[in-house]
Parts: structure tokens; sequence; C-alpha cells
């Protein structure tokens, strides 16, 4: 990522911007949410290699840095949810596009679908990601 970085620096004019825009692992919560209220029914297990990725980037933010080459002017974290009508619209989705990342344990599943089953006509199925912005200045050379 330091070479990336490398590369933007390069390329953006001094005193231009770079954002910096990322989801980041953190066992992310599912939810359960309708009109009248939101219940968390368990959370998605992370794999220890994207954690690690996430260290790494956060490391090559923190080189680049050091080395003068951005100033960072704010950040913020913000969540993002994903939605779904059902449980097993969910399960899906997670097992097609984020297997690589994350595993929907055997008791989230449960509860979900459990609360789900319970809850009022509107419920629908959500993951609440946490996303990381940060607006970086690029230093002069």
């Amino acid at each position: 990522m330091v070479h990336a970085l490398e590369e933007s620096r390069r390329v953006l004019k001094p005193d231009g911007i770079l954002i910096d825009i990322r989801p980041l692992n953190g066992q992310w919560p599912i939810e359960v949410a309708s009109a009248r209220g939101v219940k968390e029914t368990g959370r998605l297990d992370d794999f220890p290699e994207p954690r690690s990725a996430d260290r790494a980037s956060n490391e090559a933010v923190k080189e680049a840095e050091a080395l003068s080459w951005f100033r960072r002017e704010q950040e913020e974290f913000f969540p993002f949810f994903y939605w779904w009508d059902t449980p097993s619209e969910m399960e899906e989705f997670i097992a097609e596009d984020w297997s690589d990342f994350v595993a929907l344990g055997e008791a989230a599943k449960l509860a979900t679908r459990s609360a789900w089953e319970t809850a009022d006509a509107d419920s629908q199925v959500r993951v609440r990601v946490k996303i990381l912005i940060t607006k970086w200045k690029v230093l002069k050379r």
C-alpha cells in the first residue's frame, strides 16, 4: 500500500486532496430492524487475514504521514448498512460475496432467523459496516 500512496502523491498536485475511504473489519453487527426499533442478533466473525490487511493499511498511511507525503486533515467513522428482506437473502449474500473475509456463525444465524420471524411485518435484516474516511492534504515535494 505504501507504493500506492507514493504513486498517489506523484500524480496529485501539491496541496491536493486524497480521500481514503474503506471498511474496517471488526465483527460487524447483524440487526433486525423495523419501524418500531432495531435488535442486534449477533456479529459476523472476521477472518485473520483481512484484519492484518487493515493493520497493514493503517501502518502504510502512518508511514506516508511520517515521510511528510500527506497531512491528515480530518478523519471520521460512519456506519454503512447492507439491507436484506429476509435472513436467507443475507446468508446467501455473505456466502457468495463476503466468504473470503467474514463468516456467519450458527448462533448468529439462528438468532437472526428467530428475531426476524417474530418481528413486525416490515422487518428487514441488516449488517452495520464500520467505514473509515480520512481527508489527506498532499504536501509539497
